[in-house]
């Protein structure tokens, strides 16, 4: 699930309880949101297009120290179940050198206690729970994140320090 979806998700309790208890004596519910047009409950709309992958293959920046590195190629229609992880057909120390595709960390290759094992630790063995495809999808909500070295590399304002 994208980043964008959780957002939705987490919303939907504030937009839909407001909606609900206007809608005590009407027998409709009507669903206002900062995200849709105004509709009636029963309403069918058509679903905004899936926004398309980002697929460059250009690995992106990372904006805070442990990160997940992102995905830059397309995963749809990947098999990522209990007996078969296609992420690791090219990204597993075997494959890296033959696919020139980078190797996923050490880090997955460790237990609870710290002990290295042979194979992909299975708590690390689904990848899409830390990392994720990047789309060209809009942000629904503004974004000012800045980061640490965007910040530390700025002129002073000239102001006195506090």
């Amino acid at each position: 699930m994208r980043l964008y979806h959780l957002a939705l998700l987490a919303a939907l309790p504030c937009l839909l309880v407001p909606a609900l208890l206007s809608a005590q004596n009407t027998g409709s519910v009507k669903i206002d949101s900062p995200f849709r047009p105004p509709v009636q409950f029963t309403d069918e709309t058509t679903p905004p297009q899936i926004p398309a992958d980002v697929t460059d293959d250009r690995r992106v920046a990372r904006n805070y120290p442990e990160q997940p590195p992102v995905i830059p190629h397309n995963v749809r229609d990947y098999q990522l179940n209990l007996n078969t992880n296609r992420c690791l057909t090219c990204h597993s120390r075997q494959y890296t050198e033959a696919v020139q595709a980078p190797m996923i960390s050490i880090t997955h290759y460790l237990d609870r206690e710290g002990q290295t094992l042979g194979a992909v630790s299975p708590r690390r063995y689904f990848c899409m729970q830390c990392h994720v495809p990047q789309t060209t999808a809009q942000p629904l909500v503004t974004n000012t994140f800045q980061t640490i070295d965007s910040m530390t590399s700025r002129p002073s304002s000239g102001g006195p320090e506090k």
